[in-house]
């Protein structure tokens, strides 16, 4: 692979000021933003008046703690436009959730909120390798979803060849990738699986194409997934992070030269830890619940948005700002057997570790009588797809499963391509313990 360290001077400023310089733009807009949302948002006026706290009470970071969280729940409870903090007509763009559990979360964006979001994409794009000319295939999809449009914006941002291929239809992307030569491509890791597999199928060799950094986001994935796709393509495989309701992709971003977790753009976002049971701030390098509070956000501030997401605060190392460890797992998917958390990313790792298997699969949660249980759908990569290859490799899986998470998994080893593929974001665990 190349050494696609950006050089110092490319960088902005900001990238590689010190802790002091940071946390001083930090308290300054800090102080903003507290001020524009409840200047401007009736749901912050009435939460800080519950509170009984008010932006002026904010003179050092860590006065923050005395402020009320904000929750998913609190943009569906005010669909669509009700926190807004401008008048709609200042509005440029809107996104939106799927909505698929209920009303979809709207955000919306003010011109300079999308010239930001544009910046902030380029410097993680230039983080991770990705330079002026580039030609840059997105995969991410467009549309209300903020996955394609952010990369676009972001790569025209960086002066790239934008190739706005967006998700699905997998056999044209390898075309295009073969014909275009982009030397990124933006996209979520689990359909990148596809990419290469369609690649596979043509008798093409990854590792001969032209892409050299591959931009994964969108759904959490691990270190064994990096190093799967890095061997496959001869590329950097880089972690970008992002959610709609703070920005978009872009929020943070791994640095090529050092890939140890995403950089948090902390002139833009104010990061904090806390204990998801409790709410209480923790200490840098403790693991928790990671919380936003946006510091120039114009069309929709958010203050102290809780995002599900686990991780910790980590010191910073190619840049000034902090990182936090690579997202393995949400509250959200989180599942519970028998008393015991389990991630999909766990059984992801042990699934791409077990030799004989491709590396798609797909958790089932079910019901054993009164018990819950999960069966663990795989695949037999193409060169094992006899009997005993199958048998050993069930029983190699299901050992490393209890031996990590501690509880026993059915393996099911099905023929090679019998794991429904995603267009986007995989569907990693399907629950039917309230069926039959």
């Amino acid at each position: 692979m190349k050494d696609l360290t950006p050089k110092k001077s490319d960088l902005d400023p900001i990238e590689t000021a010190s802790r002091d310089e940071i946390s001083a733009l930090q308290l300054d807009r800090l102080k903003w933003s507290l001020r524009h949302a409840y200047d401007n948002v009736a749901m912050y006026r009435e939460r800080f008046d519950q509170a009984g706290v008010h932006p002026d009470d904010l003179t050092s970071l860590s006065d923050l703690a005395k402020f009320p969280f904000t929750y998913k729940a609190d943009l569906r409870d005010n669909y669509p436009f009700g926190l807004f903090a401008v008048p709609r007509e200042r509005i440029v763009r809107i996104h939106a959730s799927s909505g698929t559990t209920g009303k979809p979360t709207v955000v919306g964006y003010t011109r300079q909120d999308i010239d930001n979001w544009a910046a902030l994409v380029a410097r993680s794009m230039r983080a991770a390798g990705t330079r002026p000319g580039d030609i840059v295939h997105v995969a991410y999809g467009y549309g209300l979803f903020t996955g394609g449009l952010g990369a676009h914006y972001g790569a025209e941002k960086l002066d790239c060849t934008v190739v706005p291929v967006s998700g699905g239809g997998t056999e044209r992307q390898v075309t295009l990738i073969e014909d275009f030569k982009p030397t990124t491509i933006m996209v979520t890791p689990s359909y990148m699986l596809n990419i290469l597999e369609q690649m596979h199928k043509h008798g093409l060799d990854p590792r001969a194409c032209s892409i050299e950094v591959g931009i994964f986001g969108a759904e959490p994935w691990t270190d064994a997934m990096r190093a799967e796709m890095e061997h496959a393509f001869d590329m950097h495989a880089v972690d970008i992070y992002g959610l709609s309701e703070v920005m978009g992709p872009g929020v943070a971003s791994e640095c090529v030269e050092t890939k140890d977790g995403p950089v948090i753009w902390e002139d833009h976002f104010y990061p904090e830890i806390i204990n998801p049971e409790t709410g209480e701030v923790c200490a840098d390098g403790e693991m928790g619940e990671l919380v936003f509070t946006t510091l120039t956000k114009q069309g929709l501030p958010m203050i102290r948005y809780r995002t599900r997401d686990l991780t910790r605060l980590l010191p910073g190392t190619a840049r000034s700002m902090r990182r936090m460890e690579k997202i393995t797992g949400r509250s959200d998917d989180m599942m519970i057997l028998r008393g015991v958390n389990v991630f999909p990313t766990q059984i992801e790792e042990q699934v791409m570790a077990t030799g004989g298997l491709a590396p798609h699969f797909q958790i089932e949660l079910y019901k054993s009588g009164r018990m819950d249980a999960m069966r663990v759908h795989v695949e037999a990569s193409p060169d094992a797809t006899d009997e005993l290859s199958r048998t050993a490799a069930a029983r190699m899986l299901t050992r490393r499963i209890k031996d990590v998470v501690g509880i026993s998994t059915e393996i099911m080893v099905g023929d090679p391509g019998s794991v429904a593929r995603s267009e986007g974001k995989a569907k990693r665990v399907v629950d039917n313990r309230g069926k039959g």
